[in-house]
């Protein structure tokens, strides 16, 4: 049963006994005027309306609570509920809440160079609102700065299939999710994709070792067969996240980041999702040891409490820019990237990460709720496959274990809902590839309890074992 609250903050006095009442009215007014993200139209639908958070758990306008074992849109990294997030927003719009980045202010300054001590490695950093923006503003970065070195024709960029980057036209051509990209196309040019390092997937007979290298040569193949003066960057997550929890082994990234630098290509990581700590470490390239050439980063900068986003470059790319041509300038405006009420809160909520070392947090809670899934549904006759990186965990379901059938979207549906009539919230690579949508996703807070994981851990294995009932 999902958990009784007391009545949340903001909802008229009534309870229970006229609970029903303004759920109607209210959700009228939902279907009427709010148009929802990534939700199939269903004439009586019912979306939670959210109206309180604190911890990791949510309280909807009913009373009702849950465990909200999806971070919001994986990004609530530190937890609802921060007083010190909101006072560092409040103190910095007291003072000065807006200025554009055509000149410069104290806390994005201030963020920046937190920021580049958190990459590890020498980075300039240009701010967004959101992993789109970040994704759009690489690509441009990357194409000029291939022209300023003398290789105009490099403006073409590799990605994987089932990768997501972003929704605006180039991210979403990026993306590798067809179904993401029907009704929308034609998208912008340029964009070329390769299969992902899947090995749960891999031919019959072949070794996952002998998979994760031919994925990866895959690029270097063509990079070759389309012109290597043609080919500006290779984008990816450290893994692939919304596509299905898709996680590379080490010696992928090592041949990628190898291929990448032998023909001059820039190899953009996007950290919108595994970054500020949700790997276990404080990014997700740093669980593999490279160093890229350009990083994105969104959501958990500032745990989603406001909307920012960064592009970080090394630094010999942001000095190829320093030239005294008319135009040679990086022309990219963004009115609201780097408001400095929320860069001052992604300063806090960096040192709450700093403070309560949220990235060893991850890797302990989330290797304990692997382990914990792998022993609970392991033989699970709907369970092909389960997949961790830090507190990044993914279920794939299949109609047999033999044929690695993907399941039904009922059947994975059916988990979803089981898990929210009991009281928590998780997902699934929704929308990405036809016939192909069927891991269950779970990524809590960092900041999750003890208490909170062993709930996770039972409603999640006890919505799968309920299949053996169908």
């Amino acid at each position: 049963m999902v958990q009784q609250g007391t009545e949340a903050s903001g909802v008229e006095p009534g309870g229970a006994e006229s609970g029903v009442l303004k759920s109607d009215g209210l959700l009228e007014k939902d279907r009427r005027h709010l148009w929802h993200n990534m939700r199939p139209y269903r004439a009586n639908d019912r979306p939670l309306v959210i109206v309180e958070a604190m911890g990791s758990w949510v309280t909807d306008h009913e009373g009702n609570r849950y465990l909200d074992g999806m971070s919001g849109l994986w990004c609530v990294n530190v937890g609802y509920g921060r007083k010190e997030l909101a006072d560092a927003a409040a103190r910095q719009l007291q003072r000065m809440p807006y200025y554009p980045l055509t000149q410069s202010h104290l806390p994005a300054i201030e963020l920046a160079e937190k920021l580049g001590e958190w990459l590890e490695g020498d980075y300039v950093v240009f701010f967004a609102n959101s992993g789109s923006e970040a994704n759009e503003t690489a690509f441009k970065i990357a194409r000029q700065y291939q022209q300023h070195i003398g290789k105009p024709l490099r403006s073409k960029f590799i990605a994987r299939y089932r990768g997501y980057h972003g929704s605006s036209l180039g991210a979403l051509a990026a993306t590798g999710q067809a179904i993401r990209k029907q009704g929308y196309e034609p998208l912008a040019a340029g964009f070329l994709h390769v299969r992902p390092p899947d090995s749960y997937r891999r031919p019959e007979g072949m070794t996952a070792e002998a998979f994760q290298l031919l994925c990866a040569r895959e690029i270097e193949e063509r990079i070759i067969w389309e012109g290597e003066d043609t080919v500006a960057g290779v984008i990816m997550e450290p893994v692939i996240t919304g596509g299905g929890i898709i996680v590379p082994d080490q010696l992928y990234v090592d041949e990628v980041r190898r291929i990448c630098t032998e023909y001059g290509v820039l190899l953009i990581i996007d950290e919108v999702i595994c970054g500020f700590g949700r790997s276990g470490r404080k990014f997700g390239h740093h669980n593999y040891g490279i160093a890229p050439d350009i990083v994105t980063m969104a959501k958990g900068l500032t745990s989603g409490y406001l909307p920012l986003a960064s592009t970080a470059v090394k630094r010999e790319i942001y000095e190829a820019f320093q030239r005294t041509g008319e135009y040679d300038h990086l022309r990219h405006v963004n009115t609201f990237g780097g408001n400095p009420a929320a860069c001052a809160l992604a300063m806090a909520n960096l040192e709450v990460m700093e403070k309560e070392q949220l990235p060893q947090r991850a890797a302990r809670l989330g290797e304990e709720l692997l382990n914990g899934l792998k022993r609970e549904l392991a033989d699970h006759p709907y369970v092909g496959d389960i997949r961790g990186f830090g507190l990044l965990i993914g279920i794939e379901l299949v109609e047999d274990r033999d044929s690695r059938k993907p399941a039904a979207a009922a059947i994975v549906q059916s988990v979803i809902d089981r898990c929210r009539a009991a009281g928590l919230i998780i997902s699934k690579n929704g929308d990405t590839v036809a016939g192909m949508n069927n891991v269950l996703t779970t990524a809590p807070p960092l900041s999750s309890t003890d208490e909170d994981m062993a709930f996770l851990l039972t409603v999640l294995v006890e919505s799968v074992q309920s299949l053996r009932q169908n």
